[in-house]
């Protein structure tokens, strides 16, 4: 994770043990600078994170570090505090957070939980200040709204956590994208990644596990499976909720406790692997359904990120846009004009951030201008009269086709779905005889496509 970079950590606590101790504690790329009271802090100076003791004199009444966070948050907002204290009282704990501090350490300070914090600041230090070259396309979040700066305090959270990682959202969000992030912020370690669906059930055991030479017809030789490839890092499994049932039971005893058979031997090897798993789909209503384990769902999801779509982070349009044309190969110096932008954020994107790479690829293209106009977006996305979109012969906006078939029948059901609940005022049980499905399929499929019955 360090990139030969010096990072700065305020210490503000009357206590010379404790400077004396987080010196100790600290990794080598961490610079501290010492205070003792509000006084001494070099307010002007740029700091990475600081830690915060409540208590800088003999009133426990008076916690003065409380003073010392909010002037901090005034003047670097993006600055990590942590702050400290003895007194585990959970109003002036709560006191804190309020204050600015992201989070709260009890003394005695433990020199691991100090570790551990430091370099989920460093790693969060680092998702934000990630190159934007072409050559690390790959492992970079890109926006600055409020839902992309949350998703990256999530992500440095779970540096150095061993734990499996379940990532959830719509199809096209950067699932892929945010489990290299997770691999690449842990050091130099494997990542191998299996999409579950292109998988073959028969063939499950033998890619996963690996098999022994004469296992079966055509093993002529010993071969090492996914699972053992990814030892020492991490195994990204997409599209987990493709995993037949009858498979799910041979992926949950590897997590459980991570020993691997290959397919025709005896010998069981104990691998270190990482599970990262990835889904478009609700996962816990393929559970109700039985459709899907509830215990490997459990021991998947022990710690969980959810994606958000790109109609829900349009601001963050502009910058992926300028983060795609720069990184285009050859470079063609396009740049949208603000009207072009706009018609961008006008747009429903259920393709989300992969489709909006695809959109800027194909107007640099073809845009006659060095500006991407209104004209232009508008002539790709509503084809005819900008906004008068093409119909087909059956009623489907010409402009859609390319979203594929899945898509266009997914749109569809979602759209009946509504219009069913909506004419009979969410009668559940009417709902589902019209439709004819049983109502345990409609509640499913109406989580799947996240229709919210209330707002209706």
């Amino acid at each position: 994770m360090n990139m030969n970079l010096s990072l700065s950590l305020l210490v503000v606590d009357d206590d010379p043990l404790i400077h004396q101790s987080l010196k100790l504690a600290k990794p080598n790329q961490w610079k501290i600078y010492s205070a003792h009271e509000m006084s001494d802090v070099d307010w002007k100076r740029h700091y990475h994170a600081a830690f915060i003791d409540m208590h800088l004199n003999e009133s426990v009444n008076q916690p003065t570090g409380l003073r010392v966070i909010e002037k901090l948050r005034e003047t670097q907002m993006q600055l990590d505090i942590t702050a400290m204290s003895g007194d585990l009282n959970q109003t002036l704990m709560e006191s804190g957070l309020k204050s600015g501090a992201q989070r709260f350490l009890g003394k005695p300070l433990f020199a691991d939980e100090v570790l551990s914090v430091l370099e989920k600041i460093e790693a969060h230090w680092h998702l934000r200040h990630l190159p934007t070259s072409h050559e690390n396309s790959k492992f970079h979040w890109v926006g600055g709204t409020a839902l992309s700066h949350e998703l990256r305090q999530r992500l440095a959270l779970l540096k150095g956590e061993a734990g499996s990682v379940l990532i959830q959202g719509e199809t096209g969000t950067g699932k892929e994208v945010v489990a290299r992030l997770l691999n690449s912020q842990e050091g130099s370690r494997p990542f191998v990644a299996v999409n579950m669906a292109s998988l073959p059930e028969s063939l499950f055991e033998s890619e996963m596990f690996g098999h022994a030479k004469g296992a079966f017809t055509g093993a002529d030789q010993n071969k090492i499976g996914l699972v053992e490839a990814a030892h020492g890092g991490d195994l990204f499994l997409d599209e987990i909720e493709a995993l037949p049932l009858s498979q799910q039971a041979k992926l949950l005893r590897f997590i459980e406790n991570g020993e691997v058979r290959r397919v025709g031997s005896q010998t069981a090897t104990h691998v270190k692997t990482r599970i990262i798993a990835a889904s478009n789909k609700n996962l816990e209503a393929m559970v109700r359904e039985g459709s899907f384990r509830e215990d490997l769902y459990f021991r998947l999801s022990s710690h969980k990120l959810f994606l958000p779509a790109l109609r829900e982070r349009l601001d963050d349009i502009q910058s992926l846009t300028e983060y795609f044309l720069a990184n285009e190969r050859p470079r063609r110096n396009k740049k949208f004009s603000p009207d072009g932008l706009q018609a961008l954020k006008t747009y429903s994107w259920p393709g989300n951030v992969r489709e909006l790479k695809r959109v800027c690829e194909q107007l640099s293209l073809i845009t006659p201008l060095p500006l991407i106009r209104q004209q232009d977006v508008d002539g790709l996305l509503r084809p005819g009269n900008y906004g008068l979109a093409a119909k087909s012969s059956s009623g489907i906006a010409a402009e859609d086709l390319h979203l594929g078939l899945n898509t266009l029948v997914e749109r569809f059901e979602k759209t009946i779905l509504i219009d069913a609940l909506s004419k009979y005022e969410k009668d559940i049980e009417r709902v589902s005889q019209v439709l004819q499905v049983s109502r345990s399929n409609l509640y499913k499929k109406i989580k799947d496509h996240h229709i919210e019955l209330e707002k209706l």
